[in-house]
């Protein structure tokens, strides 16, 4: 592939995890995809989810039921066409996961027969969750990933980073996704891939927070792509904090999965006392925001590093049987989960808002969508709940697949694009500027734009992050690309995206919460932010 060459393709999909692979497979019969992943094609989000998938596979669970949960979950702002499509399609998704070869875990019930094993997570009424034992996300990534890489209509670019999106006007005046410009990692060059439609599966932004569960790919790309095209993005403020990360020098973003709070495991003080009961009535098992303010409400006032998270009365061959994958981590850092418990800490985990889509995951740009987190679907609300992530993955995917074999036939690629031009541009000699700017970001986004926040802080953020945004344009402007460059220029987009929404919304709700409104409003809605139109 040379850099003034132009790749075409069917579908441009860029992202490789759950909704990306999903969508391929779905399209790969009769379309021709490309792929783009930023790094190894396993490593993504996906990939490390630990959790499951929820959808109603027991007879006394209820799809209702399911919707319900959701919506108590979302503290008021999920969208309840969206809830009850996600729902009504749960179950045909997971089947066609299995289909594929997922394997998730059986029991035999009563009468010998085999069923799937259902676990439960915070915020579920019922044992909903199907699970590959601690590592779901590893089995799904792997079936679908072994699919894709055997897939004849299937190109996959690995190591490649997506720049920006082009976009041209068609002859009926509409404004319409073409494909993309991406930077390979192989050649140091900006290739120009065209594509009849395109598919932005990026997953979230938690890396704009020190402190993560997220894997390092885990940036804002699409968020901020999507934004420079002209695409509104709601909800931004909320993001999730995952309670239970493990909190060790040597552990990168190794999460704790609500599972073992499903299974029994509580959370205690460094004397051994429990808090959640303090909390909230369902304890341990409350919505993901209580847990994770709880924790870090118990941290601020004892003064403490961390909390604890304590399964060891459960049964050492139950413990091993069920998460398998933490008790081999936690004993290689000297932590045996069945006989101590394992000290945690909240991490930025989730981003529950993102690129405004409809329920055939379209943006507002003809030609391109938005599938999984780094879409806003309504599905979410103000609080995710558990093992609704990968679920909005496969749902949305088979419903963007369909629409866009709907249309296939009528859209057409012009004969030429413009291509990248990086004539005027060096290579850098500062690349110091980028490493120290990288580190502010994250640092103060976690220190003011975290669990708890305040319009002080907010605004001191904003004040930072334009500071940032001018820094970084001038240097985008005059120095070739690079993906730590790449990645700080889109995280300062969705920093900037996440601040604005978070003081538009004057409430605590979900998870924004904020001490000069800690009130939660008896009507709201979603927080809605529009690029300005571009000038001519």
């Amino acid at each position: 592939m040379t850099s003034d060459a132009t790749i075409t393709c069917d579908v441009l999909v860029i992202g490789s995890g759950a909704a990306g692979l999903s969508l391929a497979l779905q399209l790969a019969k009769t379309m021709r995809v490309i792929v783009l992943s930023k790094g190894p094609l396993a490593e993504g989000s996906t990939y490390y989810a630990q959790g499951g998938i929820a959808a109603v596979f027991d007879e006394n669970d209820s799809i209702d039921s399911h919707i319900q949960d959701t919506l108590v979950a979302g503290a008021g702002l999920c969208d309840n066409e969206v809830v009850r499509f996600t729902a009504e399609h749960a179950k045909a998704s997971l089947n066609w996961l299995i289909e594929l070869g997922v394997a998730f875990d059986q029991e035999a019930d009563s009468d010998g027969n085999t069923r799937f094993h259902l676990t439960r997570e915070g915020g579920h009424s019922h044992r909903r969750i199907l699970h590959a034992a601690d590592a779901t996300g590893r089995a799904v990534q792997s079936t679908l990933t072994s699919q894709a890489l055997n897939h004849p209509n299937i190109q996959v670019f690995e190591h490649y980073n997506a720049v920006d999106l082009i976009t041209m006007k068609t002859p009926a005046g509409e404004t319409r996704c073409l494909g993309a410009y991406v930077w390979s990692r192989l050649d140091g060059n900006v290739h120009t891939i065209g594509a009849r439609f395109t598919a932005l599966c990026t997953g979230g932004a938690s890396k704009v927070y020190q402190y993560t569960s997220n894997p390092d790919v885990a940036s804002g790309d699409g968020i901020a792509m999507a934004w420079r095209a002209g695409c509104r993005v709601a909800n931004m403020e909320f993001n999730q904090f995952h309670p239970t990360c493990l909190f060790h020098p040597k552990a990168h973003n190794f999460l704790l999965t609500e599972a073992l709070r499903g299974e029994g495991a509580l959370l205690k003080r460094p004397d051994g006392s429990r808090f959640m009961p303090d909390f909230h009535p369902d304890a341990e098992l409350a919505p993901r925001d209580v847990v994770a303010r709880a924790i870090d409400f118990e941290m601020k006032r004892l003064g403490a590093d961390c909390m604890y998270l304590d399964i060891s009365h459960q049964p050492k061959e139950f413990i091993m049987q069920h998460f398998p994958t933490i008790y081999e981590k936690c004993l290689s850092l000297g932590i045996d989960i069945c006989q101590e418990p394992m000290p945690v800490v909240p991490a930025a985990h989730y981003t529950c808002g993102g690129v405004m889509t409809n329920l055939q995951a379209q943006t507002d740009l003809q030609g391109l969508y938005a599938i999984g987190e780094v879409a806003y679907t309504g599905l979410h609300g103000a609080n995710r709940m558990a093992s609704n992530s990968l679920l909005e993955c496969v749902v949305f995917a088979r419903a963007a697949a369909a629409d866009i074999l709907a249309k296939l036939d009528h859209i057409e690629l012009p004969a030429e694009l413009p291509l990248w031009d990086d004539s005027q541009v060096t290579d850098s000699d500062e690349e110091v500027v980028i490493q120290h700017n990288w580190h502010e970001l994250r640092l103060f986004m976690w220190d003011y734009v975290g669990i708890v926040r305040t319009t002080k802080r907010l605004e001191r953020a904003l004040r930072r992050v334009e500071l940032l945004q001018q820094e970084i344009h001038d240097y985008y402007a005059n120095f070739r690309v690079s993906n730590n460059l790449l990645e700080l220029r889109n995280l300062a987009q969705v920093a900037e995206l996440i601040i604005r929404s978070a003081m538009q919304r004057r409430e605590s709700r979900g998870l924004h919460y904020t001490l000069d409104y800690p009130d939660t409003l008896p009507q709201s809605a979603a927080t809605v932010l529009t690029p300005a139109p571009k000038a001519k």
